[in-house]
C-alpha cells in the first residue's frame, strides 16, 4: 500500500515547548551507563530493536524515539543516518523487560 502524503514529524505533532520528565532523565542515566562501548558503522544505518515489554497495552513505537535520541548521544550518530528501522516487540512477564539492539550498514 502506497498513500502520497508527506509524513508527518514528531516535531510536528506538538506545540510549545517540551520538557524531560524526571522519569525519561533518570531513563537515559541509565542507559547511559548500560550502553556497551561500540562502534557505529559509517553512511547509512539499517537498525534492529527488539522490546520485550511486560505490558500487553503498550505502543511498539512508544519507546522508540527517546530511544533513538539517547542512542545517537551515546554513540555521535545523527538519527537522521537511520534508513531501516525494524521494531519487534515481544510479551514478557513484569520484571523481565529488556531492549535488544542491533546496528549495520
Amino acid at each position: 500500500m502506497k498513500i502520497n502524503i508527506k509524513p508527518l514529524s514528531v516535531n510536528q505533532v506538538w506545540q510549545g515547548k517540551r520538557f524531560k520528565t524526571k522519569a525519561y532523565k533518570d531513563y537515559e542515566t541509565e542507559l547511559l551507563y548500560l550502553l556497551p562501548k561500540v562502534r557505529i558503522p559509517k553512511g547509512k544505518i539499517r537498525m534492529e530493536l527488539e522490546y520485550g515489554l511486560s505490558s500487553k497495552n503498550a505502543d511498539i513505537d512508544n519507546p522508540t524515539k527517546p530511544l533513538l535520541d539517547i542512542l545517537s548521544k551515546k554513540y555521535g550518530f545523527n538519527d537522521k543516518m537511520i534508513y531501516q528501522l525494524n521494531i519487534k516487540k515481544v510479551d514478557v512477564k513484569k520484571g523481565e523487560e529488556y531492549i535488544k539492539i542491533k546496528l549495520t550498514n
